[in-house]
Formats: structure tokens, C-alpha cells, sequence
């Protein structure tokens, strides 16, 4: 059904942000329909997208449309007012465990063919091709991003700063970086002066040509860029840092993106794992090819793999002794011998460096102590704005949340802006030769010599989000009477193009008054710390990766999550979508769950978006009613943040169901006691009396099913009516939001 002027389309998503929404949005759709919003729900999971791609082998009752889709039509028109949730961005070995648990649902559904070679085979791929890394967020955002900490939640850690570890001047900690031979140095960059479609064509060195990227249309004013990897580089870099945290006995640690860049980062990732063991890849990797065990799928489903197989034995001693004879490894879960090499999207840069950061630069090892790290980040494109913040805290120590500044930012995402590494551009080169992109006419626009097994890519950046994106920095500067920094640098080809489209497009926009400039990013984030460090403000206007980067890492140091931001996507043509915050926390939280029926997600980004969304939706469909909720529930929230009604950090106070309820008890007190709409106040007057004398009963009930184990019915597709009887426990509420 489509989305009429009072709708608002709510994510079912995955993990964490899951099982809050069966206890969350019962309220939610409760309390708006008083005021004539329907509030609808479209599954954009992991498990709802794949099965969305096969319906021709379900069942009626199985199948799926493609909400995705959906909504992704839906974002192009001014009606839309979507709430988004985080997501899985899939890496293989997570679509290889969906997969293999909706097949013990019954889904019929083939296997993901790893080479493919007959034509369901190939067609399988290209649909699980779909459906991996980060291919939802380029879907729905047709707009930019304006991500903020709200005044409250500031408030809030500067009036309860979350601990930080302390940081010591003769730290070892340090991050390492190509610099060379690496997509940042190898990059060129061209503006499109007309509509065209590209080639990108491979030719080898005895001269034949091969079509990687038969058409790719261009607009006007767009900006095309191409870059490749040398992976003998990347090798011969990879076996020094190894060697060099060895030496200085130090944790090795590796970090990368392995799902929003869902092509490139697995290969490097698989490149990591093969020189941390050359011993067990020189004897055993034609054995662990030919059982089609791959590097790219991380250390954990490579053990997993050679269990059948003959050397099985030999090839976990071989990985033992790597482990022995290596530096010591960085760990994701010490107890149970995760290490940082176990699955390409245990360790994702944007959550993992912020966390080692904030905790005094500090990674845990395998005997379950923190230590210093070596933080290998292969590419050189955004490594020294993480080495800007090591060396500023080795310089000054930790930051005070109760007295620092904010770093909000501005980010280019709109139409897949700067989409590097996740998408149908990037390519494993199988042989030596020159990679070409030309134009209609055959013009060579680019050209890169490349070797076997080097990584190529190319993304494009359209103009108008570009306009779009420079009117919104200035916007959120006027707004915020804040300094907005470009972070650009002008000795890199595609950022030497938006410095140029950037002084273009800012005399369109009064800009008397305000600080714009623009700064490499080394040089951004060094001047962003110095402000931060005096109380004071800075915006960062990024592209999209340094988006995604730094929406974590100053959020992380400065209100303890990225969970806790605004985050709003003003789309293009009109309308609206809102972002809850960052998933990267979300599946130790459903481990918990399933352990001890406890669930420590925060859903304050969650309260925010829906503020937003009702505001959004006041404005589009004239609907008082909708301001009304927007304005109370901004209200319930602060007093949520005064009260401290977030999830304990330890089983035997509230969790996220609890959480749910204080929220419902404040935002319907609000409501009642609201002179804007006495309709309103008086529907919502019982129901505020009725939580408010049955607070004690419900947070019993709420708390009691904690510590024993629950049944959720899966993790990637988890059944219904579990999942609710689970995340509504309490009969007491139950009955009060029912009944309502």
C-alpha cells in the first residue's frame, strides 16, 4: 500500500534494533493513531531482502515484495517520511548464515555459489549480489546527511560523562598506513562536461580487451573517479607491520569496512589473513582453495571449512602456530579465542578505532588485559584523521565529555555519492594489462597499468547533491552559529574536483558572518580536537565515507555511543528520513538476549528519529496532532535523560523494554498535561494516571524474566510471535497499550 500524507513507515531491520522495535512500536502505534497517524512497518532485513530475490521457489505464505525497493521509490517523492533502522550491511560469511537459517526455516533457497559456473548458479550470485553489504542506505538516501548530538543527550553526558581510559604519553599505540601504491595515491579524478555512458575496459598485455563495465551513464557536472590497489604492495606492507608489531610487542590489529565496502575490503581483509599465516597458506592453499575456503571469509569459517577435510588436523596446528610465531592479535572476544582475523565484520574502522580510542588506545589481547595496538588501516585516504586523534591524545590525554565541544556533520551521500568499494565498479584483476575508462566516442578519460590481483575501482558523485550538500553546510552554519570545515584535500584528485565544485556553489548562499573553509582531513580533525578540547563546536562537512567515520568516532568520544544521534536526511525532492543511529554494538546485544533474556540496546536514537518524523509529517500534512506528539516526545525524552532510564549496564535493573516503558509513562504525562490540544490531553490523561499507579507491577513483571535464556526462533529471520512474547513480558503494560 502506498504511503498516504499521514503515514510514516517504520524499518523492521535486524539484530538489537529488531527485537526493541516488538516492544517499541505497539506504543508508538498506539499513541499516534490518536492523532490520525498510521504508522506502517516495510522489511528491509538482511533475511527479508534475500528473501524478496527468490520468490519463484516459496511458498504464497514465504514470499516477500521487495520493500526495499519500495521504499527507495518512495524516498523520490515529497510524501515520503521514512524512519530507518540499522541494518545488516551483509559480508559473506553473514549472507552464508542467513541463508543457511532460513533454509532450516524451510525457505527454499539455493546455496551462495562462490563460483559460479552454471546459469541458476550465476543468477543466484547476481541476486545475493543484491542483496550484500551496505544496499540499503544507497537505496534510501536520496538526500544528504545532518547528523547531530541533541542538546539533551549532550546535556546529558556532560551532567553524567561516560568513563574514558586514560591515555599516557609514551603510548605505543600508533596507526600504519600504505601512503603509496594505495587507492588514495593512485587516484584520478573528471568532471563529466555532458550526459554520456562510460566504458570501463580492461586490456591485458598481449592486447586483449575486456569489458569490465559495458555502461555506465553520466550526468552533466558529474564527477568520475578511478583508483586501483597494487596488492604487492599491499602484501609486502602487510608482512612489515606484522613484523613491526612483533618487535615492538604491541597488539596487531587490522581495520577496514567489510561491508559498506563490500567488494574491496573483504579482498584486503583476505590479503591480512594470508600474510599474518604464510606458513599455513604456503603448504595448505591449494588444499583450502580446492574446498572453496577462503581467505576473504576471515580466520573463523576458514577453521570451520577444513573440518572435513583430510588436513584438517594439520591445518589447525598450522593456524595454532601462526598464532604462537605472529605478533600477538587483537581480540574480539578473548573467552571464546575470537580473534580480529575471525570474520571480516567483527572489526569495522568506524566502530572498532573509536572504541580503542576511547579507552586509552588500548585493544584486548589474548590473555584478556588491555594493551597498546599497531592499528593497521591499509588505505591512506582517512588513516590520518585516526592518527590525528592518537597523537592528540598522546599529546593531551583522554577528552572530557563533561566539558567537550561537538564535531556534528554534513555529509555527501545523496544519489550513492562516493560510493568506494560497494558496488558493481570494483573488480579483482585477473591479469596484467591497463584498465581504461572512456568515454561515448572511445576517449580514454583515465587509464591505470595494473597486475593480477590488483583491486580497481571507480565511483561517481553527481552535481546536484553536491549543490545540495554545500546549501546544507551553510544551512546547519546559520543554524548553529558553528564553523563549518570542508573536509578536503586539495592533493587528491576527486577532492581537488569538489574544492573547485565547493568555491563555486558557495556565493549562491549568504555566507556574511559565518566560518567556511576548508582543510586535508589530517589538518581538519587536528583543528576540529583543538576546539573540542576549548568546549567548542565544529561542523564536519565530509564525504560519504569520512561521513560514515566520523558520525562514530566523534559521537563514540563524546556521548559514549553513536546510538544517541539526531540524525536526519532531508530528501531531495521534499521528503524526509530518519536515521536512529549505528548498529555496531547490535549483535553482542542479541547474544545477551538469547543468554539471559536481556537486552541492553539503547533506543534514545530511536526517540529522536520518531520526534523528527512527527515534526517532518506536521509540516507536510497540516496535521496539529502530529506536532503535538513531536513536541511531548521531545519532552518525554529529556526527562528520560534526567531521570536515567536508559538500560543498565548489568542484568537486575531496566533494559530496553524497561527503557520503553519509562518513555511511554513520561511522553503520555506529557501529552496530558499539553495545552495545545485538549482532546488529546484528555485521551491521554487515563492512560498517564494508569502507567504512572502501575509502575511498580510493570518494572516487576519487566525484570522478572531476566536470566534465563530466550527464544527468539532465530537470529537473522527470528519468528514472530516469539520475538513479542519475549519483548513484552509485562501482561500489566500489555494491557494498558492493548487496551488504549
Amino acid at each position: 500500500m502506498a504511503a498516504q500524507q499521514s503515514t510514516i513507515i517504520y524499518t523492521h531491520t535486524d539484530e538489537a534494533p529488531l527485537m526493541a522495535t516488538y516492544s517499541f512500536l505497539p506504543i508508538i502505534q498506539a499513541y499516534a493513531a490518536k492523532a490520525g497517524v498510521d504508522v506502517e512497518t516495510r522489511d528491509i532485513s538482511l533475511s527479508g531482502r534475500i528473501i524478496s530475490q527468490f520468490p519463484e521457489r516459496l511458498s504464497e505464505e514465504q514470499r516477500l515484495d521487495d520493500h526495499l525497493a519500495e521504499l527507495g521509490e518512495l524516498a523520490t517523492k515529497p510524501e515520503a517520511n521514512i524512519i530507518k533502522l540499522p541494518n545488516i550491511s551483509a559480508s559473506v560469511p553473514q549472507l552464508k548464515a542467513a541463508i543457511k537459517e532460513l533454509q532450516s526455516q524451510g525457505y527454499d533457497l539455493p546455496d551462495y555459489p562462490e563460483s559460479p559456473s552454471t546459469d541458476e548458479e550465476k543468477d543466484a550470485r547476481a541476486k545475493y549480489d543484491k542483496v550484500k553489504g551496505s544496499a540499503v542506505n544507497p537505496v534510501l538516501r536520496e538526500g544528504n546527511s545532518d547528523r547531530r548530538a541533541p542538546a539533551a543527550v549532550k546535556g546529558y553526558a556532560k551532567k553524567y560523562p561516560h568513563r574514558m581510559g586514560d591515555w599516557s604519553s609514551d603510548s605505543k599505540t600508533s596507526v600504519a598506513t600504505m601512503g603509496k601504491d594505495d587507492f588514495r595515491s593512485n587516484e584520478q579524478s573528471v568532471v563529466i562536461e555532458a550526459p554520456d555512458t562510460l566504458k570501463i575496459v580492461h586490456v591485458g598485455v598481449d592486447g586483449t580487451e575486456t569489458v569490465l563495465k559495458e555502461s555506465l551513464p553520466v550526468e552533466a557536472g558529474e564527477v568520475v573517479d578511478s583508483t586501483f590497489m597494487n596488492v604487492a604492495a599491499l602484501r609486502r606492507f602487510l608482512t612489515e607491520q606484522i613484523a613491526a608489531a612483533k618487535a615492538d610487542d604491541v597488539l596487531f590489529s587490522v581495520h577496514l569496512k567489510a561491508t559498506m565496502m563490500k567488494v574491496s575490503d573483504p579482498i584486503i581483509f583476505g590479503h591480512v589473513v594470508q600474510a599474518f599465516f604464510p606458513t599455513l597458506f604456503e603448504q595448505y592453499g591449494e588444499q583450502l582453495a580446492a574446498a572453496g575456503v577462503s581467505p576473504n571469509d576471515g580466520l573463523g569459517a576458514l577453521l570451520s571449512g577444513v573440518e572435513a577435510l583430510p588436513e584438517g588436523d594439520a591445518i589447525k596446528a598450522a593456524v595454532q602456530q601462526g598464532l604462537a610465531e605472529g605478533p600477538r592479535m587483537a581480540m574480539v572476544d578473548d573467552r571464546k579465542g575470537i580473534t580480529n582475523l575471525h570474520v571480516p565484520s567483527d572489526v569495522i574502522i568506524d566502530a572498532s578505532m573509536p572504541a580503542m580510542i576511547r579507552i586509552g588506545g588500548h585493544m584486548w589481547g589474548p590473555d584478556g588485559n588491555e594493551d597498546d595496538c599497531l592499528a593497521v588501516i591499509p588505505d591512506s585516504s582517512y588513516a590520518g584523521v585516526y592518527a590525528a586523534v592518537v597523537e592528540d591524545c598522546k599529546k593531551n590525554g583522554k577528552l572530557d565529555p563533561a566539558t567537550m565541544g561537538s564535531v556534528p556533520n554534513v555529509g555527501l551521500m545523496a544519489k550513492k555519492a562516493e560510493e568506494y568499494g560497494s558496488h558493481d565498479k570494483t573488480f579483482e584483476i585477473p591479469a596484467a594489462g591497463t584498465v581504461k575508462v572512456l568515454s561515448g566516442s572511445g576517449e580514454v578519460l583515465m587509464s591505470h597499468d595494473v597486475e593480477p590481483g590488483d583491486i580497481w575501482r571507480a565511483c561517481q558523485t553527481k552535481d546536484a547533491p553536491i549543490q545540495d550538500w554545500v546549501k546544507l553546510a551553510v544551512t546547519r552554519s546559520r543554524a548553529s552559529g558553528s564553523p563549518a570545515v570542508f573536509w578536503l584535500d586539495e592533493t587528491r584528485a576527486h577532492d581537488r574536483n569538489l574544492i573547485e565544485k565547493v568555491n563555486a556553489y558557495l556565493p549562491d548562499h549568504e555566507t556574511d558572518g559565518l566560518t567556511i573553509e576548508v582543510m586535508a582531513p589530517d589538518a581538519a580533525c587536528a583543528y576540529s580536537l583543538e576546539r573540542i578540547r576549548q568546549g567548542e563546536d565544529t561542523i564536519s562537512v565530509t564525504g560519504n565515507v569520512l561521513r560514515d567515520y566520523n558520525t562514530d568516532l566523534f559521537p563514540i568520544l563524546e556521548v559514549g555511543t553513536s546510538a544517541k544521534m539526531l540524525s536526519i536526511v532531508p530528501l531531495m525532492n521534499g521528503g524526509g528520513l530518519f536515521e536512529t543511529g549505528a548498529g555496531g554494538s547490535a549483535p553482542k546485544h542479541v547474544q545477551q538476549l538469547v543468554e539471559q533474556n536481556y537486552l541492553r540496546w539503547d533506543s534514545l536514537g530511536e526517540f529522536f528519529a520518531l520526534a523528527a518524523s512527527f515534526e517532518h509529517l506536521a509540516g507536510f500534512a497540516d496535521n496539529a496532532g502530529a506536532q503535538v506528539l513531536a513536541d511531548t516526545l521531545d519532552a518525554a525524552t529529556a526527562t528520560f535523560l534526567l531521570e536515567d532510564k536508559s538500560p543498565t549496564r548489568k542484568i537486575g535493573g531496566i533494559d530496553n523494554r524497561g527503557s520503553h516503558f519509562y518513555l511511554a509513562l513520561y511522553w503520555a504525562q506529557e501529552l496530558a498535561k499539553q495545552t495545545a490540544d485538549a482532546d488529546l490531553a484528555e485521551v491521554f490523561a487515563p492512560l498517564a494516571e494508569s502507567l504512572a499507579s502501575q509502575e511498580d507491577a510493570i518494572v516487576g513483571e519487566l525484570n522478572g524474566v531476566q536470566g534465563e535464556p530466550a527464544d527468539i526462533g532465530g537470529y537473522y529471520r527470528p519468528d514472530d510471535a516469539k520475538s513479542d512474547t519475549v519483548m513484552r513480558p509485562s501482561a500489566t503494560l500489555n494491557a494498558a497499550i492493548n487496551g488504549f
